[in-house]
């Protein structure tokens, strides 16, 4: 068809802006690029517009379009193979998949357990000694305690009047 164009003296340009044809498509159609065609009707009524635009027979046009795309086919009908890698299928059974996803959570279960175990153990407030160093052992008798009780007060204000003079 690109013969019959130039021979008329007919320019691209011209057929675009009449026929409303982009310029990339109907190059795609002079050179039998039909890959770069929209698809669909649209390549047949863009071949028949610029065929009749160029006075060339319309309907042997449809039909070289026509014989290229069979031929296309036939070649596109080989098979294909995908580049992206796809998992065909597992070799692992699905108790080898759930077994292992239980230990997983079993050891992240652990390891949150043991983080726990030990913050709480740093954050646990620390006691401190008594001012006066004397310790009370929880086994005395109420008497004892009660005694040692009278002993700190009376160093506690002992202390007191220390810090007063």
């Amino acid at each position: 068809m690109r013969l019959a164009r130039e021979t008329r003296g007919i320019a691209l340009r011209d057929i675009s802006e009449q026929t409303r044809i982009s310029m990339r498509y109907l190059e795609a159609i002079e050179t039998d690029d039909y890959r770069r065609l929209p698809g669909g009707i649209f390549n047949r009524s863009f071949i028949r517009a610029y065929a009749k635009f160029i006075g060339y027979d319309e309907q042997e046009a449809i039909d070289e379009y026509a014989k290229e795309q069979e031929s296309n086919n036939e070649v596109a009908v080989k098979p294909y193979k995908s580049l992206v890698y796809t998992d065909t299928g597992g070799s692992r059974s699905p108790l080898a998949t759930l077994l292992l996803a239980v230990i997983i959570l079993a050891v992240l279960s652990l390891l949150v357990w043991v983080g726990l175990h030990f913050y709480q153990r740093s954050a646990a407030p620390k006691t401190q000694p008594s001012r006066t160093g004397r310790q009370f052992a929880p086994g005395k008798s109420p008497e004892d305690r009660a005694r040692g009780f009278a002993r700190a007060k009376t160093d506690f204000k002992e202390d007191a009047h220390d810090f007063s003079a």
